[in-house]
Order: structure tokens, then C-alpha cells, then sequence
């Protein structure tokens, strides 16, 4: 083979060889990116694991046992501090009204708060977790759930009118655990909703404020020694107004319980601080709705704008204050 032929395979070697490390490089340059999101992909899936993993071990160290045999834990005992996790949160319903308040009623201790909703409204899951119980109690809680949340709570959900989860069921913030009704011991539709500690009920006002539709702060630290008088506080800044009027929009969540300004009337009371309604009932009428109010047909009229000898229809609701 000649001189010049030897020359051109050469050339040509080292053209290709130069070709290829400069694709080589080009791989390279375009694959660092990928490697780049991919190893920050990883960083985050290794820390949503390692943040779910610290999550359980609270709820694993608060609790000893899944056992499914009751609500409350009452020979339990609370910490002295615990810290409580409250991001990631979804209201259990939209319903704006409180109709009773956390602690002593009727001789007997509430260890929750009663939410007005109606009959087949969803009823969602505070935070994610897994449910604990799924029973009936025709003297007390009628249809319930009671589902542990990472965060260390445990929210009970009573007076149901259908259940829509299963023991052992893991959920997500925001699941529909069942239907609103009112089952077991219960004068009309609403929701019962507890918030557990360890076994034992704590004021969920503390925690969640249904009439702004929100939670209290991005964490709440339960202190036992505090805690009478920051519950005492919850409840006047976030329990139930005047005696419970309301109206269907406020339920549904359109819009929120209104304040009357302090110094709207001279003769205006503490009590008639807020605008208060009546739902009629069937076969009531306006002396009726007026002496159970205590108040007179002719401010009901005015209030509503409506003549003394109106029809009134079973559910129409009247302000009254």
C-alpha cells in the first residue's frame, strides 16, 4: 500500500475518533441536566418519605395500640406539651355554624362541637390517615367514624346518616368519610365532631374554626397547663353564637356569621350582637316564632318585610334579632 493511501486512512481514523468524542461530549453536556432533576428528584422523594416516616412515629409514639374497641382512651393521660401538626388540613364540612359548644351541657360533659349541616352532606376527613372505627351507637353517636391521623389527633365524626369507609381504610385530607344525618341520640341534622389526644377529647376550637373556615395556625401546641383557659378562649372566639340562628347559605358555606357593630343600637344587647334567625317549623306562626324568640310580630314583620298576615311555609327562615 502506498505512502498517500496510508495517510488517507489515517486522516480519516482520526476524524472519526475525533467525531465521536465530540458526540461523546455532547451526551454528556445534554445528560448532566437529567442527572442534575434526577438527583433532585430523588432528594425529594427521599424527604417526603423521611417527612411521613417522622409524621407516623408521632402517632407511634403517642399511641400504643390500633384497638377498635372504643372512642375514648379514658384512662390515658396527656403529655404536658405536645406539638400538633395542622398543614395539610381540609375542613369537614363547609357549614359555617356551631349549634353547641365543647364542655358542660345538659349535666353532662360535650366533648365536641356540633356543626349544623343536613341531611345527606359530605362529611370530609380533617387529615389524612387511617380509620380506626366504623360503628353504630343508637344512644349516643348513632353512626360514627373515628379515624388516627399521623399528626397524633384522632377526629370522631358523628351522627351519620351513611358511613362511606371501612376499619383499616387509609384516606387522604379531604376524603368523603360519609354522609351528614343524624343518627343515635340527636335532635335534628348536624355533625358531631371530636378531636382526640391520646384517648381523651380536647376542644377542636382550639384547632379549627368553622366559621371562618379555617384552621388556627399552621401548628398547636397542647399544654396541660394552659390549656383550661386557652379552651375557655376558643370557645368564646370560635364556639356558638347567640342561640344559634343561621340561615341555609351560612350552611352550605356561602357566607359567614356577621357581627352587628357594638354601637349599632342603644338598646341592642350582648346577646343580640349577632344577626339571629328562625327556621319555621311546621304549623308555627308569627306569635308563635315572636313569644319563643322573645321578641314582638312587628319587629319579626319588619325584620323580614313581610305583613302580619303572611303564610309562613314550613323551613322559611326569618331573622328575628
Amino acid at each position: 500500500m502506498c505512502i498517500k493511501n496510508l495517510r488517507t486512512i489515517a486522516i480519516a481514523a482520526i476524524l472519526t475518533l475525533a467525531a465521536h468524542n465530540a458526540t461523546a461530549q455532547d451526551l454528556l453536556a445534554r445528560q448532566a441536566p437529567i442527572d442534575r432533576k434526577a438527583r433532585a428528584v430523588d432528594t425529594l422523594s427521599l424527604q417526603r418519605v423521611i417527612d411521613e416516616e417522622v409524621a407516623m412515629t408521632v402517632a407511634a409514639d403517642l399511641y400504643d395500640t390500633f384497638e377498635n374497641t372504643g372512642v375514648h382512651n379514658r384512662a390515658a393521660s396527656l403529655p404536658d406539651n405536645f406539638r400538633i401538626d395542622l398543614r395539610d388540613f381540609t375542613m369537614p364540612t363547609p357549614s359555617r355554624v356551631v349549634t353547641s359548644n365543647y364542655g358542660p351541657r345538659w349535666g353532662r360533659r360535650h366533648e365536641g362541637l356540633d356543626i349544623k349541616v343536613y341531611t345527606g352532606d359530605s362529611i370530609r376527613s380533617a387529615f389524612g390517615g387511617k380509620v380506626r372505627i366504623v360503628k353504630y351507637d343508637r344512644k349516643g353517636y348513632g353512626k360514627y367514624v373515628v379515624v388516627r391521623h399521623p399528626n397524633g389527633l384522632e377526629t370522631v365524626y358523628g351522627h351519620l346518616s351513611k358511613q362511606l369507609v371501612k376499619e383499616g381504610q387509609e384516606l387522604k385530607s379531604g376524603d368523603v368519610i360519609g354522609l351528614g344525618g343524624s343518627t343515635g341520640r340527636s335532635s335534628g341534622s348536624h355533625l358531631h365532631f371530636e378531636t382526640l389526644l391520646n384517648g381523651v377529647p380536647i376542644n377542636p376550637a382550639l384547632m379549627f374554626d368553622f366559621r371562618m373556615q379555617d384552621i388556627t395556625g399552621d401548628f398547636y401546641t397542647y399544654s396541660k397547663q394552659n390549656y383550661s383557659d386557652e379552651s375557655a378562649e376558643a370557645t368564646k372566639l370560635r364556639g356558638k353564637m347567640g342561640n344559634g340562628g343561621y340561615t341555609p347559605e351560612m350552611v352550605r358555606g356561602d357566607v359567614a356569621p356577621a357581627f352587628k357593630p357594638a354601637k349599632e343600637s342603644a338598646s341592642s344587647s350582648a346577646s343580640n350582637a349577632v344577626k339571629q334567625y328562625h327556621k319555621v317549623k311546621k304549623g308555627e306562626t308569627l306569635s308563635a316564632i315572636a313569644r319563643k324568640r322573645h321578641t314582638t310580630v312587628n319587629r319579626l314583620c319588619r325584620l323580614n318585610g313581610i305583613k302580619k298576615t303572611a303564610t309562613l311555609r314550613p323551613g322559611q327562615i326569618l331573622r328575628y334579632s
